[in-house]
């Protein structure tokens, strides 16, 4: 479902991105507007599903998580239960943040934070354990060089 958003829901958003924690009076005063129709539009973004949620982005270093993979699935499998089965293993496991279905020669592409390389095996080891899959690439990332969640507005 498309919902039709303005400037000043686009100028919202903007701030939202940025720094969901700052106040409904600093983001009415930076997107020149004031606090009540400010939040009326947040609520009706998150009623629209615009906005999924709040949240904060952690350092992933300073945590300890040092390591980044990538990891490149091929598999021969493409029926609905291996897929269910599949699926649901990599919403069990928290390395992963992300998980994409590519088109292509490659299946399925999945971004792994771990501490370190023997952590990386480990979710390795446990992911073949309970998936049948064809072939498994993993991709270090040596340096993060972009990052963002923030959306083209």
């Amino acid at each position: 479902m498309t919902v039709r958003i303005d400037e000043l829901d686009r100028k919202i958003l903007v701030q939202l991105q940025q720094d969901a924690g700052q106040s409904l009076d600093d983001i009415a005063r930076i997107v020149g507007s004031s606090k009540t129709p400010v939040w009326n539009r947040i609520r009706k973004l998150r009623e629209a599903g615009v906005i999924r949620q709040q949240t904060y982005v952690l350092d992933a270093e300073a945590l300890g998580f040092e390591a980044c993979f990538f990891v490149l699935i091929r598999t021969s499998e493409h029926d609905a239960g291996w897929q269910a089965k599949f699926l649901k293993a990599l919403q069990d496991r928290p390395e992963v943040q992300e998980a994409h279905r590519l088109a292509g020669d490659i299946d399925y592409i999945l971004k792994v934070r771990v501490e370190n390389a023997r952590a990386y095996d480990v979710f390795y080891q446990a992911l073949i354990s309970e998936v049948k899959v064809h072939n498994v690439t993993a991709l270090l990332s040596m340096e993060e060089i972009k990052s963002t969640t923030m959306l083209p507005l």
